[in-house]
């Protein structure tokens, strides 16, 4: 009876080094790891000891006789990952991390302060308070009143198994040595030069909120949207909480999503579920008010490469196929060109979720009209470009023209092949009142750090903050997550990103290239009214007691002056 891993695997390895016979991979120091849609057991090897079990912060691993028939899929897809040569490879014991050695470190105190209190800062405070034989002491300030970046605010509502890997970040602010300033924004109510002159170092993990622009006509017309501004509007995230989304009256029921990543296909999900279930995550009040009036029957997720190049992975397709009431189509036609340049092998992951589109072209073409009529529907495009979004200022969006793609190879930029989407010059229009953006996130620049505009992250090398005109490492500045290496990866992969960076940051303290803080800790004379570690978790019981009123996991708070309240009685 293996174990298999399903959708909600969070990547952060913490079930490999539990693994007695060492059947989990890719693991963080295999090849492939980082660029990993989730991590695999191998079916062949497993024991079922169920150590893994225990170990996963998400409950992604179950046993194969308890899996409930919506993963059933993924039972086929842990094995077929080990189909490919070589990857049976490996040694019968997960490897060990080798324990670092402080010889000759200054004799003190670390004191790092880490902007950002999402999975990167997170994991990097975990890193640094893990440390054996050197005491260190890490301040996490944070923007908003309350943390948890991605988690909180970018992850579905209804992934909840997802979110609960707060619980592990949880914990890492019961550590000896953390201290949370959430509610204070770096650059604003204290300085980088400030924090240089109180910690050792000043990590950055802020990661990438803008939405990235597609740079065509008609792009900011009323009812052209991006998915940024929906995801955390939905999600209650402050900033967005108060924008107004209409579902009520859009034309022929049909939203057209620009963009085919995880977040495209998380935003075509929560538009056509069943909003009484959704109604029972943490989802805001208001989206939930908005879907309860929607006349949304029809979402077209468009991409502009083939269905091998699609950027979402398998498991958030074979999420939103399970939705009920729900049909995912695909033109076979376009399943048919994108058998062309670039066509992965059999074997491969991309091959896979190939496989997984077949299945889905092959029941579009069988179901009757009678189903098409009573179930909503998701439309899977690809090989599309748009090109322009159409209407005016007064009518806002009336459709959006797409420009049909033909796969061609090409020499990359690191010489190697590359798969082109060359357009082809025919076009069509799809009618809509409703357009959302979602081609990816971007970093945005920090008063007195270096940014690489065409990146949209801070320059570095290995997580060490680079000055662009020397080139070399900036003094006290490090960085991780999404604001290091751009918005890539799941939320394990900030760990592995994250431990890189603490561990340059370690080799300098070794070194002595961290001067000492020359100023007192004086954060909570200058920094009175913002929530601490204990505002954090009454702000976190309130939101569950709500929640248990009400029969959902929490009730967020979305106005950070009542979150404040609350923390403050408890600070």
């Amino acid at each position: 009876m293996p174990h298999i891993i399903t959708q909600n695997c969070c990547n952060d390895a913490t079930c490999v080094p539990v693994c007695p016979v060492n059947c989990i991979h890719p693991t963080p120091d295999e090849p492939g790891y980082r660029t990993a849609e989730m991590l695999y057991i191998d079916p062949e090897a497993c024991i079922d000891c169920g150590a893994c079990v225990d170990a996963c912060p998400v409950s992604a691993i179950v046993a194969d006789d308890d899996l409930p028939e919506e993963l059933s899929q993924y039972e086929a897809l842990n094995a077929h990952y080990y189909e490919a040569p070589g990857r049976r490879e490996y040694g019968s014991a997960p490897s060990r991390k080798t324990l670092r050695s402080f010889d000759g470190a200054p004799d003190e105190t670390l004191r790092v302060a880490v902007v950002g209190a999402g999975p990167a800062g997170m994991y990097a405070a975990g890193a640094l308070l893990g440390q054996r034989g050197a005491h260190a002491e890490v301040d996490v300030f944070e923007r908003l009143a309350t943390p948890g970046g991605l988690v909180r605010y970018g992850v579905a509502p209804d992934h909840q198994e997802t979110k609960a890997i707060g619980d592990h970040f949880n914990a890492i602010m019961s550590r000896k040595g953390f201290r949370l300033y959430a509610g204070v924004s770096v650059g604003e109510g204290i300085s980088h030069t400030q924090l240089t002159q109180r910690y050792h170092a000043v990590l950055y993990a802020v990661g990438a909120m803008r939405d990235r622009n597609l740079g065509i006509p008609g792009e900011d017309l009323p009812g052209s949207r991006s998915a940024t501004e929906m995801v955390g509007w939905y999600n209650g995230h402050p900033d967005f909480f108060d924008q107004d989304f209409d579902f009520s009256d859009i034309t022929e029921g049909r939203v057209v999503i620009l963009g085919n990543g995880n977040v495209a296909l998380d935003v075509a999900r929560v538009l056509t579920s069943d909003p009484d279930k959704i109604a029972r995550t943490d989802i805001s009040d208001r989206a939930v008010a908005a879907l309860r009036a929607s006349n949304v029957s029809e979402v077209v997720v468009v991409g502009r490469r083939g269905t091998a190049q699609a950027a979402f992975t398998s498991p958030e397709l074979l999420g939103l196929a399970s939705v009920d009431r729900v049909q995912v189509t695909v033109k076979e036609a376009e399943i048919a060109t994108s058998r062309g340049a670039g066509t992965p092998p059999s074997h491969s992951m991309s091959g896979y979720k190939q496989i997984l589109l077949d299945g889905i072209a092959d029941r579009t073409s069988t179901r009757n009209q009678a189903d098409e009529r009573s179930l909503k529907t998701v439309v899977l495009r690809f090989l599309s470009s748009p090109v322009e979004i159409l209407g005016d200022s007064d009518n806002g969006v009336t459709g959006v023209r797409l420009v049909h793609n033909e796969l061609v190879e090409e020499v990359g930029p690191d010489g190697g092949p590359a798969v082109i989407a060359r357009p082809t010059g025919e076009t069509e229009v799809i009618t809509t009142s409703l357009v959302l953006r979602s081609v990816g996130y971007r970093g945005s620049p920090l008063e007195g750090l270096p940014f690489d505009t065409d990146h949209a992250t801070f320059p570095n090398h290995e997580g060490r903050v680079l000055d662009p005109t020397t080139g070399e490492p900036l003094s006290q500045t490090y960085v991780a997550g999404w604001i290091k290496r751009g918005p890539s990866g799941v939320i394990g992969t900030n760990k592995v990103c994250a431990e890189e960076t603490v561990a340059k940051l370690l080799d300098d303290f070794v070194a002595g290239r961290l001067p000492r803080p020359t100023v007192a800790d004086d954060l909570d004379e200058i920094l009175p009214d913002t929530v601490n570690v204990a505002g954090w978790r009454a702000i976190d019981a309130d939101e569950k007691q709500s929640g248990r009123a009400v029969q959902r996991p929490r009730v967020k708070f979305y106005d950070m002056a009542a979150a404040r309240r609350v923390a403050a009685d408890k600070s």
